[in-house]
């Protein structure tokens, strides 16, 4: 059986380097590219890959919201990262979110492949220096950034805090959602208030701070 990959990443030398690379497995094949979360969760609605391989910090939809979404909408679409970040907000962020694999981008092609596989066939997978911290976050009783942001804010408030923190405006992200001007000051009032955060300043740091958006992305 071929098993079906959708890669998703802004960058476009990740897209270049492993597609070609995929293809050359028996059994695997990509069969669409996403250089957002937000158009991958909309290729993975429509294609439904077997598994979706996916970058944490991306532009106007994170990985981790992506995954999210991928998972509620696509339940038997396995979904993993690929991340050039170790740091535990971003390993549990996206692990509760369902991802069923984490590997980092030092890793070699080979452990991908592997990886790749074991998802497939309904297992989980995670890099050995991955494995440390999700048996250090097991063990502790403090709550993780991600169970934070995800029991505070509603999918769409995620949504729209991640392209506040982008600079985008309250007309601009109106039109990108598909929603009126009024809805979003709604929601941005809404965000402020269960967060304590009085500012765009201050949200942009909160959102650098649980990982939703990356300097460096």
């Amino acid at each position: 059986m071929t098993i079906r990959i959708l890669l998703a990443d802004d960058h476009r030398i990740v897209h270049d380097s492993l597609k070609p690379l995929l293809d050359k497995q028996d059994d695997i094949e990509v069969v669409a590219i996403a250089e957002n979360g937000r158009i991958a969760v909309k290729l993975a609605q429509d294609l439904r890959p077997d598994v979706v391989i996916i970058d944490i910090t991306m532009p106007d939809l994170n990985g981790i919201e992506a995954t999210h979404q991928i998972i509620a909408r696509c339940p038997k679409t396995k979904v993993i990262a690929l991340s050039m970040h170790t740091d535990r907000r971003y390993v549990t962020g996206v692990l509760n979110a369902g991802a069923s694999g984490y590997l980092t981008k030092s890793c070699s092609f080979d452990e991908l492949v592997t990886a790749i596989q074991t998802v497939a066939a309904n297992k989980k997978y995670l890099s050995p220096e991955i494995s440390g911290i999700v048996i250090e976050e097991s063990m502790s009783s403090s709550p993780t950034s991600d169970s934070l942001v995800s029991s505070i804010l509603t999918t769409r408030e995620r949504e729209v805090l991640q392209l506040l923190a982008e600079g985008k405006t309250v007309k601009q992200i109106a039109d990108h959602l598909y929603l009126s001007i009024k809805t979003v000051h709604t929601h941005r009032q809404k965000i402020m208030e269960k967060l304590d955060i009085h500012g765009i300043a201050e949200l942009t740091k909160f959102a650098i701070r649980e990982g939703l958006i990356s300097l460096e992305s």
